[in-house]
């Protein structure tokens, strides 16, 4: 709990056995998580059977791969079912340290914002922690250009390290969403959309063969994606379109 507030961490996973258990014990030294929910994306390897021995864990087990985007929505309808009041997401292969859990849940927990990002770019240290050139030059672009057409100003859209308040993930229409990477894009442009400030706190980078990333091509799609959130987002707020993921 953080101040009588019930504390979810949700995980989305696949292939995530060489890390999970790691990165859960980090989650629970932080002492005010309530519950930790894992949703499995039909991995191939050992990760529900390592989710099943963790206490104070509840395991759900998609039949087929969904994808990143549908394995969130997953995450936030179930921690909303078990009470959460904030809700964190931590990725399980322990790329982002579960040890900004408690700064997350503060900013949440206070009633000063409604959505938190660890951001892997403030600080400057993603190129040290390991960050391939390649995506930091991406990231950078994608941001600068998000900027422009969201009016808004963050150090990056990109971490999969987010925090929420109840209820901002009760008024977003998530299932309007893609199902894909684009997903973590599209949830920020509704938070813009809906008038909230987006928080962002320093995030050591960590890059390393057990963490998940996304190949070249994957990567590609994704920035278009992005892209095409940002116009879209940008023309229903001159109300030249209108948008089910961004409804007026």
């Amino acid at each position: 709990m953080y101040k009588d507030k019930k504390v979810v961490v949700v995980m989305p996973a696949y292939n995530a056995e060489r890390t999970l258990r790691q990165t859960y014990e980090e989650v629970m030294d932080q002492g005010i998580v309530d519950l930790v929910i894992v949703v499995d994306d039909a991995s191939n390897d050992r990760t529900v059977e390592i989710a099943r021995t963790l206490p104070g864990t509840k395991v759900y087990v998609h039949p087929e791969n969904r994808g990143y985007g549908a394995n969130q929505k997953t995450c936030y309808k179930l921690a909303l079912q078990e009470g959460a009041d904030i809700v964190i997401m931590v990725h399980p292969d322990y790329q982002y340290t579960p040890k900004l859990i408690p700064a997350m849940a503060s900013l949440i927990g206070n009633g000063l914002y409604h959505c938190v990002i660890g951001s892997r770019v403030l600080g400057r240290g993603a190129l040290r922690g390991g960050m391939p050139l390649w995506k930091y030059v991406a990231n950078r672009f994608l941001t600068f250009v998000e900027n422009i057409l969201l009016g808004i100003k963050l150090s990056e859209y990109h971490s999969g390290y987010r925090a929420f308040s109840r209820e901002l993930l009760e008024q977003l229409p998530l299932d309007q969403n893609s199902d894909d990477f684009v997903f973590d894009n599209q949830m920020l442009a509704q938070v813009a959309w809906f008038g909230h400030t987006i928080a962002e706190i320093s995030c050591p980078t960590k890059y390393f063969p057990e963490a998940s990333s996304i190949n070249f091509v994957r990567s590609v799609i994704y920035g278009f994606g992005c892209l095409a959130t940002a116009i879209t987002y940008r023309l229903a707020k001159w109300g030249l379109i209108k948008s089910r993921m961004l409804p007026r």
